[in-house]
């Protein structure tokens, strides 16, 4: 089961159906995701909750009645992994977008990564 996949798609869920806020099942992954997402504007904040069972609530960013974000799609899924050199990394819709990246040095961003010359599997790309 793929546990980031659901993560998206529940964001991409909630964010069509104007929902404030999401929550998931917490990993250290999903959680720099939305870290990821908090920086780059896309959603307004982000908690952990819970002792035994952690919980990651995320909240979405609205704007005039429409969800800021455009579309989230997973790129990298558990049955072909997506692994890209520091010159192969992608720009989403010619920079408009950002690219998710599992790296050595963490979860960064494509710019990030690009910045700190190193690559890694692409997870996710939002626009």
């Amino acid at each position: 089961m793929d546990t980031v996949a659901d993560m998206l798609t529940h964001v991409r869920n909630a964010n069509q159906a104007l929902k404030p806020n999401v929550v998931v099942r917490h990993s250290n992954l999903k959680e720099n995701i939305a870290r990821i997402l908090k920086q780059e504007g896309y959603v307004s904040g982000y908690s952990v909750s819970g002792d035994a069972k952690k919980e990651l609530q995320i909240d979405l960013k609205f704007k005039a009645r429409k969800g800021v974000i455009a579309g989230i799609k997973r790129v990298s899924k558990p049955g072909l992994r997506q692994y890209v050199a520091v010159e192969e990394i992608p720009r989403v819709l010619g920079g408009l977008g950002v690219a998710i990246l599992s790296t050595p040095k963490g979860v960064l961003t494509g710019q990030e990564a690009r910045d700190q010359k190193v690559g890694g599997e692409v997870l996710a790309h939002v626009w």
